[in-house]
């Protein structure tokens, strides 16, 4: 008798969980994102519909960031500073770091589904893209045009460009001589340096995994903030 006295509690407790487990309340982190622009009223966010409709009829130049905006490229970033100043950020002045930083690295680096979006947008309009990053251009064959331009389909090779590697030179002076009129970045200096060549800067939010701390301020300056591109 005690045996099934025992037997009995224990199904009713296990029926019990079952059937909070199929009743609790979960959450879908993707439709939590998109209450971001509720949660922040005073910014001006956009999406790639907006961006889109208002686009010239005309073919453009457009010019995206790499890391934090086109690419997750965390892990690269992690494996440079493990392996080459695990105590500090010296590895970012260690030319053995970039050269293998873009000369296969990013095969670990993920693509950002936002940014993918917004080029294959621009690719079917017409758009020239150029790739401008901030990285220290690599000595020897640099594979991060290759890596980008297989993301997308092969009829737009053409459209997007050499990645130009900005390095220690004026960003400002990059996009006045790759005549963009449209720029995509995630840090500060990437809306200003846009602003200040005369460029249209809109803003992408950096992933919550990124090593690039500390996250600025998103819509700091008024620009456009592109939401979900944080994913």
């Amino acid at each position: 008798m005690k045996m099934k006295t025992t037997i009995t509690i224990a199904l009713t407790a296990l029926f019990s969980v079952s059937a909070f487990a199929s009743t609790h309340a979960t959450m879908d982190m993707h439709s939590l994102s998109n209450q971001v622009s509720t949660q922040y009223p005073d910014i001006a966010w956009t999406t790639v519909d907006k961006i889109a409709s208002e686009l010239p009829e005309q073919p453009i130049v457009v010019g995206l960031d790499i890391d934090d905006t086109m690419l997750f490229s965390s892990p690269v970033f992690y494996y440079g500073k493990q392996k080459y100043s695990p105590d500090s950020f010296d590895y970012l002045k260690n030319q053995d770091f970039w050269n293998e930083a873009s000369t296969g690295l990013d095969r670990f680096s993920i693509p950002k589904k936002s940014a993918v979006e917004l080029v294959t947008m621009h690719l079917k309009h017409g758009d020239t893209v150029y790739f401008i990053t901030g990285r220290t251009a690599p000595q020897g064959q640099e594979t991060l045009t290759t890596t980008l331009r297989n993301i997308f389909p092969k009829q737009y090779k053409e459209q997007i460009k050499p990645v130009v590697f900005a390095g220690s030179l004026d960003k400002v002076q990059q996009l006045k001589m790759a005549k963009i009129s449209q720029y995509y970045g995630d840090s500060d200096k990437d809306i200003t340096s846009s602003r200040e060549a005369g460029v249209k800067a809109i803003r992408f939010l950096r992933g919550a995994q990124t090593t690039y701390t500390p996250l600025p301020h998103a819509g700091k300056y008024g620009e456009e903030v592109l939401i979900n591109s944080n994913y």
